[in-house]
């Protein structure tokens, strides 16, 4: 058993119980690390009470690494460049916060010497193996701990038990929604949202709760693939994902409900705010409708679907996952342009514009009017030759599909 610990802390009830529970149980001294990865502490405490709950939980040292511009840039920079939507829905709002706390964890093992790192997941979820994995692929040599794996408490447990060693949790055995949130959204579970049947609750909304009736009209400017500007503000991606955040959501846009299928082989029914990610994500593939040739954008699209399947597996720190960087990358040279899109309350967003200095549509290609520059007359050698294997497999053996059915 490891000595000495670095873990994700929350500053939750999981993460606090498990510091004196891996102190009593194990003997280890625990570290614990906070990555702000653009959550906001509980609504009426600072970083400094949850400092102060993982000391009196027993921990020898409280951290907080402030990774919010780290996330917004080297994570979901190459998530809107990947259009990544895991199942053609969800924008790996909690898988892609995974990876960058996994860095930030090994990273301060080594600072204070450490030979395990550990992690608040239960045995069910999608973070564990996040955690775990991420882990094993930047430090194969660290033990990873999962005490809510074993220790086997209810929540009411957990309660109890934090209780019994005097530690300042807020919270209580009646909640009813966990809720994970960074820059990127929050994703929000248990309560009524596991009854698939049952309409959502508007109780734990936060981000799109609606506030104004307003339509919202933005222009969004990507350079090489990368959102660099609102409305011609230039601004860092981790304050663009903030302010249209704010500014979209507050019209109800960003909202997701779903039936996914977790790694670990069962379904969950999730609930996602996630206006920021929704918006750039539909603004960067339009944008890429019209400059990404066509076989590129085709080939993109298919391997689209398996980034997002490794980034939600918790494969960010894999071969595959680097290989395909490589390829979009290479697609986004030319993605430069603006988009512009228009929402409305209650939740409805959609394209009403695009433009690009590398746009491959010709007006005067594409248009029927009398500037047409196609030349029509080409088109009837070009469907001959590409219906020609069509043509002769019906000659020799599909006659009988032209046949009508007889009654």
């Amino acid at each position: 058993m490891a000595k000495r610990v670095v873990l994700a802390y929350s500053g939750g009830l999981d993460t606090s119980v498990a510091v004196r529970w891996m102190i009593e149980e194990w003997g280890v001294e625990v570290v614990c690390v906070l990555v702000d990865v653009g959550q906001d502490p509980d609504y009426s405490e600072s970083f400094e009470d949850i400092r102060a709950r993982a000391l009196a939980a027993g921990a020898l040292d409280f951290v907080v690494v402030d990774a919010r511009e780290e996330m917004a840039a080297q994570f979901c920079g190459p998530a809107i460049a990947a259009n990544a939507l895991y199942e053609g829905k969800y924008p790996l709002v909690s898988a892609l916060s995974r990876p960058v706390i996994v860095r930030h964890l090994v990273d301060q093992a080594r600072k204070f010497h450490a030979d395990a790192v550990a992690h608040g997941s239960t045995g069910k979820g999608n973070d564990q193996v996040r955690f775990e994995v991420g882990t094993h692929a930047l430090a194969p040599d660290l033990e990873v701990l999962a005490p809510a794996r074993l220790w086997g408490m209810t929540r009411a447990d957990s309660v109890d038990y934090a209780a019994k060693w005097d530690i300042p949790i807020k919270a209580t055995k009646e909640k009813i929604y966990s809720i994970d949130e960074n820059l990127w959204g929050r994703a929000i579970e248990c309560g009524e949202i596991e009854d698939p049947w049952a309409a959502p609750p508007q109780e734990p909304y936060t981000l799109t709760r609606v506030t104004s009736h307003d339509p919202v009209e933005v222009s969004i400017s990507f350079r090489a693939g990368v959102p660099v500007a609102l409305d011609g503000e230039e601004m860092s991606l981790g304050t663009l994902i903030k302010t249209l955040t704010d500014r979209v959501g507050a019209v109800g846009y960003g909202r997701l409900d779903m039936v996914e299928n977790r790694r670990v082989g069962i379904k969950s029914r999730e609930v996602y705010e996630c206006p920021a990610a929704l918006a750039l994500i539909t603004a960067h593939a339009d944008l890429e409708d019209l400059v990404l040739e066509r076989e590129v954008h085709h080939e993109k699209a298919r391997l689209q679907i398996r980034w997002a399947e490794l980034v939600y597996d918790g494969m960010w720190f894999s071969p595959l996952k680097e290989a395909l960087d490589a390829f979009f990358a290479e697609t986004q040279v030319h993605v430069t342009g603006d988009v512009r899109m228009r929402f409305e309350a209650p939740g409805l967003g959609r394209v009403v514009g695009r433009r690009s200095p590398s746009a491959l549509y010709d007006h005067d290609l594409a248009t029927y009017d009398a500037e047409d520059s196609f030349q029509h007359a080409d088109s009837e050698g070009f469907v001959k030759i590409y219906g020609l294997g069509v043509k002769t497999w019906a000659a020799r053996q599909g006659a009988k599909n032209a046949t009508p059915p007889t009654s």
